[in-house]
């Protein structure tokens, strides 16, 4: 595995996962061709350039209430997470926050040949290093009401849906997951 990563798991079915912070530079042509395919609708970033990609992630690499970090399989960059500290956004004043909460969105790449059980280890392995590595007591999220495939992954890991909630660009559906849920959930009982 790396040894830049801040976070290395090995998946039982797919290998070798790590995290390893976003390099605001060499990085954006990459994250900004994935969140321009259509598959990223929900993050309403279509239109993203390199350059608009690489000032989003600098200005997040200076903010101590959020980091972006790149997910390896295998060494090879195939899915990103951003962790941010609900109170400190948008979610602020909008639900009961509780002292360890922690903010998370997730985008897998898009890939033209689909890799058995990947999304779920994607899952799994974002969930972990929350957990274990950020300490966090409950994890929160705030994906499109719309988006079903994503709502069948957060139930998977243990998420708890709550209630939908107006943000700015989009009706969500506000969910939690503590570290119990996420023990009990078939994510760590199918391994």
């Amino acid at each position: 595995m790396t040894n830049t990563s801040v976070y290395e798991s090995v998946d039982p079915q797919l290998g070798e996962m790590a995290l390893r912070p976003i390099d605001p530079v060499a990085d954006a042509e990459l994250l900004s061709s994935w969140l321009r395919d259509p598959k990223s609708k929900y993050w309403m970033a279509q239109n993203a350039t390199a350059e608009s990609v690489r000032h989003e992630y600098e200005s997040m690499r200076s903010d101590p209430y959020a980091e972006a970090l790149m997910g390896l399989h295998r060494g090879a960059p195939r899915f990103f997470i951003e962790v941010y500290e609900p109170s400190q956004s948008e979610l602020s004043g909008r639900y009961e926050h509780r002292e360890g909460d922690i903010g998370m969105h997730v985008l897998t790449a898009p890939t033209r040949q689909r890799l058995q059980g990947f999304t779920r280890a994607v899952m799994r392995v974002t969930m972990e290093y929350l957990f274990d590595a950020q300490g966090a007591r409950r994890v929160v999220v705030e994906p499109d009401v719309d988006n079903t495939a994503i709502h069948r992954l957060n139930s998977w890991v243990g998420f708890k849906p709550d209630t939908e909630l107006r943000l700015n660009d989009k009706v969500a559906l506000l969910s939690f997951c503590t570290k119990a849920n996420f023990q009990a959930s078939e994510a760590k009982e199918r391994g």
